[in-house]
């Protein structure tokens, strides 16, 4: 049985351990976060009144020297009525051990085990349940990192949310495929060395002066550095062999929503530009690299969204929650009576999404 302790956001949110072995650095665990809907009401349940996501289960992955701290994010899915689980992966946040590479691995595909475990857990969260649907929710490297795992895995999910995914390499495909050769050299004799830190912290500080302040006010700076955690060679090379997937296509099989800003700046000094755009990717060579991750691909522009489009200023944040929103409404009306993923013939089907 899953054991589940009190969680460092507080009320609302516990989590569990996910054990993953080891390597050179020692013991590896993931940390598997979960916030729960209310209860329906007394009467909603007598009148049969259901909240839109009744039944879905959503699974976040975060990105590149972050974690899961986002309250107002997790909400957003709970009051709709669906269950949020947040995944930090190893060597990331509550799962960052003494001595251990920051974020570092060497093959994208090994975060298949924990997410497999993540999965293993949420399908007994209360009993096994085959009718629920399944979200996977991805900001930044994570959003490449469900990406690939959704490509690897057709008919384990039924939507894949992407918030500003990490699918190409802020040099555009051209400069990438130059950079292969040179990084995966390095890669070969000296997979942790570091890189230069290209990080000046203007990320982080448009998102302390734009951003929702009390959610900021919970991060953990061990965890999410104002500048970001060093990036390894080796962990590059993973990046890049991950883009280049993308860029052969990876046929995914389930409804896709990709949001992103709807312009890059590039962070060479500080203005107030930095706090109405990306700076962190550029955002039109992800929408071409997003066409190529199946045959039913939503892309949303948010004007002066930052990277993380749910920690930028009011305006643009509601702005990405409305058409996150707008998109779920339409895929769970058309998905609300489809066969479940594993059901017997003859399940039982969820209700139809509420008004």
């Amino acid at each position: 049985m899953t054991e589940w302790r009190a969680d460092v956001l507080g009320a609302g949110f516990t989590c569990t351990e996910l054990d993953l072995g080891s390597d050179e650095e020692g013991p590896l665990s993931a940390t598997l976060v979960r916030s729960l809907p209310e209860p329906r009401s007394f009467f909603d349940r007598v009148l049969g009144r259901k909240r839109p996501l009744e039944g879905v289960d959503v699974l976040y992955v975060h990105g590149w020297s972050d974690y899961f701290f986002q309250r107002d994010l997790a909400a957003f899915w709970t009051e709709r009525g669906a269950r949020f689980f947040a995944l930090d992966l190893r060597k990331y946040g509550r799962s960052l051990r003494e001595g251990q590479t920051p974020g570092y691995i060497d093959r994208l595909e090994e975060y298949d085990l924990e997410i497999g475990l993540a999965l293993d857990v949420i399908r007994t969260v209360d009993g096994a349940d085959p009718t629920r649907k399944l979200v996977l929710l991805g900001h930044s490297t994570g959003g490449l990192v469900l990406s690939l795992w959704a490509g690897r895995h057709p008919g384990q999910a039924d939507a894949l949310v992407l918030n500003s995914p990490w699918l190409e390499f802020q040099l555009s495909t051209a400069g990438r495929q130059l950079l292969v050769p040179l990084v995966s050299l390095g890669a070969r004799f000296k997979p942790k060395e570091v890189t230069p830190q290209l990080d000046y912290g203007f990320y982080t500080r448009a998102q302390h002066e734009v951003g929702p302040q009390e959610e900021l006010a919970l991060v953990d700076p061990r965890w999410r550095p104002e500048r970001s955690h060093s990036v390894a060679t080796g962990w590059l090379r993973a990046i890049l062999a991950g883009h280049e997937q993308v860029n052969h296509g990876l046929g995914i099989d389930i409804p896709v929503a990709v949001l992103l800003s709807e312009r890059f700046a590039v962070p060479l000094r500080w203005t107030d530009e930095l706090t109405r755009a990306d700076t962190v990717l550029d955002v039109d060579a992800v929408a071409r690299s997003a066409l190529r991750l199946g045959s039913s691909v939503t892309i949303e522009r948010v004007a002066d969204g930052l990277h993380d489009l749910f920690l930028s200023a009011p305006g643009p944040r509601a702005d990405a929650y409305a058409r996150l929103n707008r998109w779920l409404v339409g895929w769970r009306a058309e998905t609300a009576h489809e066969a479940p993923r594993s059901a017997a013939p003859g399940a039982a089907e969820p209700d139809r999404l509420g008004s």
